[in-house]
């Protein structure tokens, strides 16, 4: 049954305009924000990032005091907005790992799995109650040419017949499972987690604490807020698309905005007609992909495909409702499982995440090496951003270690071109990137950025 277009963007419009993950009562009330203070370390943004800066802090030197300052609310913005995969990848797949880094892409892949290893420790150690399981995910091809990129002839490969075993819909035609690689979680719950067992460990958390700059001293850096000045021996900038600290950072980054919408709960009916018994998170293997997978509670996360950019490297909320992406996700979502057809949608939203043009995340120092920064996730943040709160920890102690040797981790990403030549190029290669997804091939355009190793990811 194909269920009318008109019904799948009614469906749609009904969703509530909030986010499946903040919209509960065990949020957390709001630390109270600093005014002036002094700190060993000062953690700026209260994301994945930040919190497991603050968190490993703590861990690598109990006797270091350690302040984090949030602007808003925890988990407030891409940490509590995403999809909850937490993949092991540090380089956003490996195609693009062995692509950029070929002589080290063994070691990344090592180190990313035991990063991925250490999150779930600390889950279990810190008693965190984010619904951590690690079902791996599956990748699935929906078109004819993306059958080949899956590799038929290695171990592993899913045929149609195969892949519609682990989860039943009629536009499968190959796939492959990462078993091990990714987790799912609560996101929020997780970044909720994460500031209890930092605050366990002595660190202390201001929110509604906004930056307004920074500035070298001889002892340090003063942090500037609208509550007053903080002074710190060192700093961690953890604001991923928010990146008016430090100039040098946003010219490599612009900020896009995901779209999400999650279903009611499934009923044990509508659940055995997908088959998903193993509940790994999907998500499909075209250019502009889809990404999805079943909650604690047997709703369907459903997001992706149409990433936006808005002119100028705006962030504002209002760009967080789009009622044309969401009416476009629901279309797929039954294109996808029609016999889900009428399944209501209880949630809508968006979020701005931060993309660079190597599409993974890069690293530095400011302010005569006593600021350490990561920025540039393009969606891989809920794993990696562990990963990277120990490389700026690695930077700031001035210690050579195995991460500070990567090259991912020395070299930055070309930055994008100001205005109105980066929303020009975007906008070229989202289209291109769509087309291709439909003739399978690449145009001039795309081989092109391909060969300068520049992108803008969906």
């Amino acid at each position: 049954m194909t269920i009318p277009t008109s019904e799948a963007h009614a469906l749609a419009d009904a969703a509530a305009p909030s986010v499946l993950w903040l919209d509960t009562p065990d949020r957390p009330a709001a630390r109270p924000p600093v005014g002036d203070a002094t700190a060993d370390l000062v953690v700026i943004g209260g994301g994945f990032t930040g919190l497991w800066a603050a968190l490993r802090a703590k861990e690598r030197d109990p006797h270091r005091s350690v302040l984090l300052v949030e602007a808003d609310r925890l988990a407030e913005h891409a940490t509590g907005r995403n999809g909850g995969f937490c993949e092991a990848s540090l380089t956003h797949g490996e195609a693009n790992g062995r692509d950029r880094w070929p002589d080290e892409y063994d070691a990344l892949d090592r180190l990313g799995l035991e990063n991925l290893d250490r999150i779930e420790e600390a889950v279990a150690r810190y008693g965190i109650d984010c619904g951590f399981e690690r079902t791996g995910q599956l990748t699935v091809a929906t078109r004819p040419h993306e059958v080949a990129d899956l590799e038929p002839e290695a171990d592993g490969f899913l045929d149609a017949a195969a892949v519609r075993g682990l989860v039943d819909s009629p536009t499968y035609l190959a796939g492959r499972l990462d078993a091990e690689g990714c987790a799912m979680v609560d996101p929020a719950r997780l970044a909720w987690g994460l500031a209890d067992a930092a605050e366990s460990l002595g660190v202390t958390i201001a929110e509604h604490t906004a930056v307004t700059g920074l500035r070298r001293t001889d002892l340090g850096v003063e942090v500037g807020t609208a509550q007053g000045t903080i002074r710190a021996g060192q700093v961690v900038v953890a604001t991923n698309a928010f990146t008016d600290l430090l100039p040098r950072v946003a010219r490599r980054v612009v900020p896009v905005y995901d779209h999400v919408l999650a279903t009611e709960p499934l009923s044990a009916e509508q659940l055995a007609s997908l088959g998903w018994e193993h509940r790994a998170g999907v998500a499909d293997a075209g250019n502009l992909f889809h990404y999805y997978r079943l909650t604690a509670d047997d709703r369907i996360l459903w997001g992706g495909y149409d990433a936006v950019y808005h002119f100028g490297r705006s962030i504002d909320a209002e760009h967080e409702q789009r009622p044309a992406t969401h009416r476009l996700l629901a279309e797929h979502f039954f294109e996808t499982f029609p016999q889900l057809a009428g399944l209501a949608f209880t949630h809508r939203w968006g979020g701005v995440i931060d993309t660079c043009s190597r599409f993974c995340a890069f690293f530095g120092l400011a302010h005569g090496d006593r600021v350490a920064y990561a920025a540039g996730f393009t969606g891989l943040g809920v794993g990696a951003s562990r990963f990277a709160a120990d490389v700026m920890l690695d930077l700031l102690s001035g210690q050579e270690t195995e991460r500070t040797r990567l090259a991912m981790v020395r070299e930055r990403p070309i930055p994008f071109p100001p205005e109105p030549l980066a929303w020009t190029g975007i906008q070229l290669t989202r289209w291109a990137a769509a087309r291709a997804d439909v003739t399978g091939k690449r145009n001039l355009w795309l081989r092109t950025l391909d060969r300068l190793g520049l992108g803008f990811d969906s």
